[in-house]
């Protein structure tokens, strides 16, 4: 072996530490860049994801609002049509029964297109969304707010319908003059005092399990009563049997029934006045306007929405004055996972 060669070959064996060091430094280099693309990756797809949700959220909002504008109109030409009757010859009182187009509910339908198509969800095969609804009258149940008079008191003729309630429902006893006392001290307090330790003043009917009523009990109560913003009658025309004994002072199941077959053979599903629903009932009774009614200002609506397996409902609460038909309430109820 000459000497060139031996070292050639001593430094070919230095120069290899150095090499192998380079690789690694390469290697090290390519997982970090692996790594971060990888995030970047990750990133982008999350803020793709979180915009088609948003997007969804959105346009699922728009279609509950095109829905309550839809009741409203429908309710703008229920006044209309209240309007003609009033104006007409002869004149006749506004009414508001079952056998009215508003009182007919949206049975849940599919809808042919949906605006949120994502690289997910072409638009062919876009989500399958189904809207349902229905609009109903809120003074078919008994108003809690008619318990506590303009002075603060509460009304002894309002808190003995409200025991005919619990009791038709099964409810604890004591749960009427619970429900008073604690609104009475809500909305009236008696003292500077009393306004320091009263309670919430509750705005909805679920807000009353802030005065200590039970959730079973609230259950069973919900379908006869409501809490509206001021005080009501109840519309004889729309409210079941249980709420129109409890609205008129001695009237009995038998008689209530009466009524409801009554206005069922009405083409309006409704009685034309109190003195033709006085015409049904003993002599002895008594009908007076600001317990009962033929008509009604406030109504519920409600709208649903379905996006797959996932269920968007919303409650609004209207109030239908001379003029116009108003949104007093809106609320987000929940959104379910059906699947």
């Amino acid at each position: 072996m000459s000497a060139t060669t031996a070292l050639r070959r001593r430094a070919g064996a230095g120069r290899t530490p150095g090499r192998g060091a380079a690789i690694l430094l390469a290697m090290v280099i390519l997982t970090l860049v692996a790594t971060v693309a990888a995030g970047m990756v990750w990133a982008q797809e999350r803020a793709v994801r979180v915009e088609a949700a948003e997007r969804t959220r959105a346009q699922a909002a728009w279609m509950l609002e095109g829905a309550l504008d839809w009741a409203r109109l429908i309710l703008r030409e229920d006044l209309r049509a209240d309007r003609e009757r009033r104006h007409g010859t002869p004149p006749r009182p506004p009414v508001d029964g079952l056998g009215e187009t508003w009182a007919s509910p949206l049975a849940e339908a599919r809808l042919s297109s949906f605006l949120a198509a994502d690289r997910e969800h072409s638009a062919d095969s876009s989500p399958e969304v189904f809207l349902s609804g229905a609009i109903t009258d809120a003074q078919a149940r008994w108003n809690l707010r008619n318990l506590v008079g303009a002075d603060g008191r509460i009304d002894a003729t309002q808190l003995a319908a409200l025991r005919r309630l619990v009791d038709a429902a099964g409810a604890p006893p004591d749960t009427a003059e619970r429900l008073a006392g604690a609104l009475q001290a809500a909305w009236a307090p008696a003292s500077d005092e009393a306004r320091r330790t009263a309670p919430l003043a509750p705005q909805r009917y679920a807000d009353l399990a802030w005065l200590g009523i039970d959730a079973p009990t609230l259950a069973r109560l919900e379908p006869l009563l409501t809490l509206l913003p001021v005080a009501t009658p109840v519309n004889v025309n729309t409210a079941d049997a249980q709420v129109l004994v409890a609205a008129i002072d001695g009237l009995d199941l038998g008689s209530a029934e009466r009524i409801v077959q009554a206005r069922r053979r009405k083409s309006l599903g409704a009685l034309d006045s109190l003195d033709e629903i006085k015409s049904l009932l003993p002599p002895a009774l008594e009908l007076r306007p600001e317990r009962v009614a033929v008509s009604t200002r406030w109504f519920e609506i409600r709208g649903r929405l379905r996006i797959d397996d996932r269920v968007l409902e919303e409650r609004s609460l209207v109030e239908r004055t001379d003029n116009d038909v108003i949104v007093r309430r809106r609320e987000r109820l929940q959104v379910l996972d059906t699947g």
